[in-house]
C-alpha cells in the first residue's frame, strides 16, 4: 500500500488542532477496541500488541511523540469520545463506511478485511444463488450502523432484518443465525473465525474465501483534523514503502 497523501517527518509547531497539541505534549492519547489479531489486549496483564499499536507507535516515533492508550472504548460511543475530545483518534482497525465519514475522518488504510456470508452449518438454501435471500421471507441479522447493515439494505431490500443494538457484542450477530432467529448474517472472516472455533458445527462460510464485501482497516481522527491526519498519513506511508507494515503483519 502507498499513501496518497504527503507530510514532512517533521511537521511545523505552528500547525493548528490535534497536531499542534501532540507535538506540544509529545504524546499522541487513544482510545481503542480489541479485535485480535490486528488489536490484542491480554486480558490478564492488559499489555497491547497487533497490527496496529505496533504500526501506530512506529509512526509516532517518526513524528517525534509516543503513544498513550489512553481509553478502551465501545463502537456505539467512540465517536462522541472523539468529539468531546477525551483522547486525539481511535487507535484500533475503524472501517470508513459512509455514516462515519459523515462526522469523522480517517487515515490510509492499514490493511482489508473481508466480510463473508454466514449460514448454519447444515443450511444449503443458498448455496447455489445467494440471491434468493432477497425475498421476505428470509431474515438477516444485522447491528444498528454496522456493516451487515448496510449489506442488508443495499444488496437484499427485500429480505427482513433482525436488528441487534450497537453496543452488542459482534459474536451476537453469529449467535443469532446458529439460533435460528436469522437465516444469514455478514461478518468480519476473522471474528467468524473465532466464534467457529469456539462453537463448532454451528455456523459455516456460504463461499468460503470470496467476501462479499472488502472494507479499508483505518484510524479514525476527529472530521476536518486535516494537520493531524497528513502527519499520520505521510509516517504511515514512509513505514509502507520500507516494508514493515508488511514485516509487522507478517508478525
Amino acid at each position: 500500500l502507498t499513501g496518497n497523501r504527503t507530510s514532512t517527518n517533521n511537521p511545523a509547531p505552528s500547525a493548528q488542532g490535534t497536531l499542534a497539541k501532540v507535538l506540544s505534549s509529545g504524546v499522541i492519547r487513544c482510545g481503542y477496541i480489541a479485535q485480535p489479531p490486528n488489536f490484542i489486549m491480554d486480558p490478564q496483564s492488559k499489555k497491547i500488541s497487533g497490527v496496529f499499536p505496533d504500526v501506530l507507535e512506529k509512526a509516532a516515533t517518526i513524528l517525534g511523540v509516543k503513544v498513550e492508550w489512553t481509553e478502551e472504548v465501545a463502537w456505539g460511543t467512540m465517536i462522541e469520545g472523539l468529539q468531546a475530545g477525551r483522547y486525539d483518534m481511535i487507535g484500533s482497525p475503524v472501517w470508513p463506511t459512509g455514516q462515519r465519514l459523515r462526522v469523522a475522518d480517517f487515515t490510509d488504510p492499514i490493511d482489508y478485511n473481508g466480510v463473508e456470508i454466514y449460514v448454519r452449518a447444515d443450511d444449503t438454501r443458498f448455496d447455489a444463488n445467494i440471491a434468493i435471500l432477497n425475498d421476505s421471507k428470509y431474515t438477516i441479522a444485522t447491528m444498528d450502523g454496522e456493516a451487515a447493515a448496510s449489506i442488508a439494505k443495499e444488496d437484499f431490500p427485500q429480505a427482513k432484518t433482525v436488528s441487534l443494538p450497537q453496543m452488542s457484542d459482534l459474536s451476537q450477530l453469529m449467535l443469532t443465525v446458529a439460533d435460528g432467529k436469522a437465516d444469514v448474517t455478514f461478518m468480519d472472516s476473522i471474528i467468524a473465525q473465532q466464534f467457529i472455533a469456539k462453537n463448532p458445527g454451528k455456523l459455516k462460510p456460504l463461499h468460503p474465501g470470496f467476501p462479499i464485501r472488502l472494507f479499508a482497516n483505518d484510524m479514525m481522527l476527529k472530521q476536518s483534523d486535516d494537520a493531524f491526519r497528513r502527519a499520520l498519513d505521510g509516517a504511515i506511508s514512509e513505514l509502507q514503502n520500507n516494508g514493515i507494515v508488511d514485516k509487522i503483519i507478517s508478525k
